[in-house]
């Protein structure tokens, strides 16, 4: 395990290396770059020696070593990143030939060897972009389409532009070097527009710097146009030569942007709009052709102009499909949506054929989005589809319906044959996943409906796997087959968690507060709070009623975000009316996440509430799930101001060391000890002792559910610091808390005053 450790670290600190090295050397490319362009503007280049044509030939090598670096990065995988390095060096290597081959003249008379590679340079560039086009997985076509309909436009406006070099032959050159220098332009603008049909592709992403790559093409191209139309005052040393190196520098940039975001197979809402391409191509040929209808052009500009109009329908047509595969394609993971599993649904589905629905949810999955974020969480339902996707045979519809819930719907299987099926997609999750530096381990649970067993209705069907999905879960069973026993108790609870987000939404919970009484003077030093929820059809509901259900779907740090908001909020407007007491919300085990200290501290300085104003509960079993990681995050809040009260106490079966090693403040007797006090001899001497050990580890002791004063008195003779329950007041609306209190006993703020919220 440690020499594992030491390897990763080794790792990582060598891939750290090589990309602080891949930095620097983009950065210094970038530095020789500027130095060699204000050498050309500014200084003499009119003889071939001087040093600014090398300089040049330097640039261009230091960008081949950007990109032998973006290949190293990562690791000879990515063929986008091959090709494209290889058509840079190609490049290179065709520059330096051509300079060495001057043999002090000022260019070359003739086509050269240095043509040949540059000539490759183009099929190598096409490839690159025909890779980041694979990724399209079935919907390139209209990508091609477009790209031919505006390489057809480009090239009948650039036919147009170099008329005169044609009419004039050789245009002091032979005629091969005349069609050499206007096919350049030509390729370039093949490269300009398949990178535009690929932009306009809302399922790719060429990078984050594809910017770069277009100015590099366009620089190119201008520097070919600028050469074919004045080859005869070509020199080297020339702004021409400017236009080249800088494309080859540009698009070297754009591989190393490329190596460093990883595979550009995902979108993020960059592309060009879709008609982008299609536009401009058709503006482009109309343009020609009313022009041709003025003046004499050539033959072969009216040629391209009218193939580009007619092939502007076809993209049409096949940007239609494309739309519809998007439409039911989600598009994170290449799967059939929610949209797409309903479209697909019904064919499979009917009369006596037999087939299972699975619904698949993986467990806790809010917790990694909250305490990772949400890239880890998309990389992680990548890598979970993966693994599911190797486990389902071919003619199997697998989807998924969104967030961390995925379906899959098998033909002709049997109950024990989804049975099976459901349990190698549990075991295809028994080894973590590893996504960047986290280590993640992620169980599933599985709801089953069988067709036509459970209906043949596909609405129907998907209510009834989803019934037996939310089963799965509650029992923590790993999978269901749904059955008619499930039909009540599990469309109830589908009902109450859809009603449970609309009351979110919509603001329907309620804080009230209990007050809570010192009893060594009787004084009131806190209130308690809780939350409830008033349901628009069965009135105010208490806690019990729906915070486990809440707990269960992944609600309670939304639920405790709102109530912990709430109840900070009362306590600056009570502050306000010169009524200075303290608040403490309970969470769940689901809330202690490495970003609540931060959290909280916003949400205290908002309202300029000291932090002694808040004291955070979290119950014993929560605590005990994962101590270490509790601790060391009460920890962090504790050293704030912020106190921290262990709920429940009592209840669960921690060991006494975990009470000596939490951050803890106070100490909360359940009721349960409490209520049994009077008629239980050994439940009043286990309260007596509680009391006394917590004393004796500096913690306060609260005693909840005091229904009766012989209870307040017994409690008070063993020494327990506060008490609540009905004897002193039952839980009462925040416009009524301030008037009761000061109706009984005024409040006191003292260091060790506490409000307790339960949630």
């Amino acid at each position: 395990m440690r020499a594992d450790t030491r390897k990763a670290g080794r790792t990582g600190r060598d891939t750290m290396g090589r990309t602080d090295a891949s930095r620097v050397l983009a950065i210094g490319t970038v530095v020789v770059l500027l130095v060699y362009i204000v050498a050309v503007l500014f200084g003499d280049m009119a003889r071939v020696d001087l040093f600014g044509a090398w300089l040049g030939i330097v640039a261009e090598l230091a960008a081949v070593a950007v990109c032998v670096g973006a290949v190293l990065r990562t690791r000879w995988s990515q063929w986008q990143i091959l090709l494209g390095g290889a058509a840079v060096a190609v490049y290179t290597a065709g520059d330096l030939s051509y300079l060495l081959a001057l043999d002090g003249e000022e260019s070359l008379a003739a086509v050269s060897l240095a043509d040949a590679a540059y000539f490759v340079f183009y099929p190598l560039m096409l490839g690159a972009l025909a890779m980041t086009l694979r990724k399209l997985k079935g919907v390139a076509w209209p990508v091609l389409l477009d790209s031919l309909v505006g390489a057809l436009a480009a090239a009948s406006l650039m036919t147009l532009i170099l008329a005169p070099v044609l009419r004039s032959g050789a245009a002091g050159g032979t005629p091969f070097e005349v069609v050499v220098a206007v096919v350049y332009p030509l390729l370039d603008l093949l490269l300009i527009t398949a990178v535009g049909g690929l932009l306009t592709s809302r399922g790719l992403d060429l990078g984050p710097r594809w910017p770069l790559l277009i100015a590099g093409l366009i620089l190119f191209s201008a520097a070919d146009v600028a050469y074919a139309l004045g080859m005869q005052d070509y020199a080297v040393g020339s702004i021409i030569d400017v236009g080249w190196i800088v494309g080859v520098v540009g698009i070297a940039l754009w591989i190393d942007g490329v190596a460093r975001a990883g595979t550009a197979s995902r979108h993020h809402d960059r592309a060009l709009p879709a008609l982008t391409t299609l536009m401009a191509s058709t503006t482009a040929a109309v343009a020609v052709l009313i022009i041709g209808c003025q003046v004499p052009i050539p033959l072969l500009a009216q040629i391209l102009a009218a193939l580009t109009l007619l092939l502007t329908a076809a993209p049409l047509v096949f940007r239609n499909r494309m739309l519809r595969i998007l439409a039911t394609t989600d598009e994170l993971t290449g799967l059939p949506n929610r949209r797409g599993l309903v479209a697909d649904l019904p064919r499979r589905v009917g009369g006596d054929r037999v087939g299972a629905l699975l619904f698949m949810d993986l467990d806790r999955f809010k917790d990694v989005n909250d305490a990772l974020g949400h890239d880890v969480g998309d990389a992680l339902l990548v890598q979970v589809s993966e693994r599911f996707a190797r486990q389902v045979d071919a003619g199997a519809l697998f989807a998924r319906l969104g967030g961390d819930e995925f379906a899959l719907f098998l033909d002709g299987a049997t109950r024990e044959e989804a049975l099976t099926a459901a349990r190698r997609l549990e075991a295809a999750l028994d080894q973590p996943i590893q996504v960047g530096t986290a280590s993640l381990k992620v169980s599933v649970s599985i709801g089953i409906a069988l067709t036509p067993d459970n209906g043949t209705d596909v609405t129907l069907l998907m209510r009834k796997a989803d019934i037996a999905m939310f089963r799965a879960k509650s029992d923590r069973s790993g999978h269901h087959v749904y059955s008619s026993m499930d039909d009540d108790g599990g469309a109830r609870k589908l009902r109450t968690l859809q009603e449970l987000r609309v009351a979110l939404a919509e603001a329907q919970f309620e804080v009230h507060y209990q007050p809570k009484v010192r009893l060594t003077d009787d004084a009131v030093s806190s209130v308690e709070a809780l939350i409830r929820w008033n349901h628009p059809l069965l009135g105010q509901l208490p806690p019990a009623s729906f915070l486990p259900l809440a707990e269960e779907a992944g609600l309670m740090p939304a639920i405790s975000a709102l109530v912990l908001e709430e109840a900070v909020a009362q306590v600056d407007r009570w502050r306000t009316e010169g009524l200075v007491i303290s608040v403490a919300v309970n969470l769940s085990g689901s809330c202690i996440q490495e970003g609540l200290p931060r959290q909280i501290r916003l949400l205290l300085e908002e309202r300029d509430i000291p932090p002694e104003c808040l004291v955070l509960e979290i119950t014993e079993d929560m605590l005990m799930r994962n101590p270490a990681d509790a601790a060391r995050i009460l920890a962090r809040l504790r050293a704030k101001g912020i106190q921290i009260s262990i709920d429940d106490f009592g209840t669960g079966y921690s060991s006494l060391a975990y009470l000596r090693d939490l951050p803890a403040d106070e100490l909360k007797l359940d009721r349960s000890f409490i209520t049994a006090m009077r008629t239980d001899r050994r439940a009043h001497g286990l309260v007596g002792s509680i009391v006394d050990l917590a004393h004796s580890l500096d913690l306060r002791v609260v005693a909840e559910g005091v229904d009766n004063e012989a209870t307040r008195a017994e409690l008070r003779a063993l020494g327990c610091d506060l008490a609540q329950g009905f004897h002193f007041a039952r839980p009462l609306p925040a416009a009524d808390v301030a008037p009761w209190i000061r109706a009984h006993t005024p409040a006191v703020p003292e260091d060790d005053t506490l409000v307790a919220q339960r949630i």
